[in-house]
Formats: structure tokens, sequence, C-alpha cells
């Protein structure tokens, strides 16, 4: 019978210690956020996927030289592009990352003589297939420009 109530007073010990650190952080102001409802501050040195700088005509400041693509030790870059005719540089046609390979190293923005690409703020990346992690960063460039 001593066993009995020694359970019975060490339950109603155990259940005033869970009830006392109840009670204190039950005053104390809430830290978390509601997430959807409220949204996150960035930090100004955060670093999301790379994405293309335009000058100040809303074009890209990529001059196709390639060596974002070279830098990646993933192979998530694709660059090409085609000189017109009677132009002095080349002219970007497509610029695709492949977000499923990145690892964010940022070796293609160090890089990039030119400045023409950039870490991005999107850290809400969410998607059901791996198609949409593919991004055509040029498609983008001038989507922002409209």
């Amino acid at each position: 019978m001593s066993g009995y109530f020694k359970e019975l007073v060490d339950g109603t010990n155990s259940l005033v210690a869970g009830l006392r650190v109840t009670i204190k952080y039950l005053f104390k102001p809430v830290v978390t956020m509601q997430y959807p409802h409220v949204s996150v501050r960035m930090t100004p040195r955060f670093r999301g996927h790379i994405d293309l700088v335009a000058d100040d005509n809303g074009e890209s400041l990529c001059i196709v030289c390639g060596m974002c693509q070279k830098a990646c030790p993933s192979d998530c870059i694709t660059v090409a592009g085609e000189k017109p005719e009677g132009a002095k540089k080349k002219m970007l046609t497509e610029y695709r990352l492949d977000f499923t390979k990145c690892s964010l190293c940022g070796l293609c923005v160090e890089s990039c003589k030119p400045g023409a690409i950039t870490f991005s703020k999107d850290f809400n990346l969410a998607g059901l297939t791996k198609e949409e992690f593919i991004f055509d960063l040029k498609q983008r460039l001038e989507e922002r420009k409209r």
C-alpha cells in the first residue's frame, strides 16, 4: 500500500511542476509568428536563387560570356546568345536556371564581371513538379519590365 501512496505523491509533484512551467510561459509575450498571415522580414543579406539584373532600359546586362555557366559546380545554368547582323555584341536569347541542382554557392555571381546576375529575394518557393523549379530568367526579366 505504501507504493501506491508514493506513486500518488510523485504524480502530484510532477503535475504541479508541469503546471508551474505552463503558467510561467502563459503570461510571457508570444514569439511565434502566424506565418501565412504575418510576413517574415527578410534580412538584407538573404540569398535566394540567382536573377538577372536589368539596365536603365530594362534590358539584361548579360554579355553572354558564359563565365557563370563555367563557374557553376552544379552545372545548373544554361546560357545562350546570338550576335545579330551589324551588332557589336551578342544578345542574350536564353538564360535557364535549374534550381533543383543549385547549391546556392554564389560562384556564378562572383564570376560575372559585368554584374549581370545577383541573388533574388524569393524565399517562399513551393511546387509539385521538378519543372516548376526550372526558371527562364530572361522571361522573368521581361515580365518585370512590363
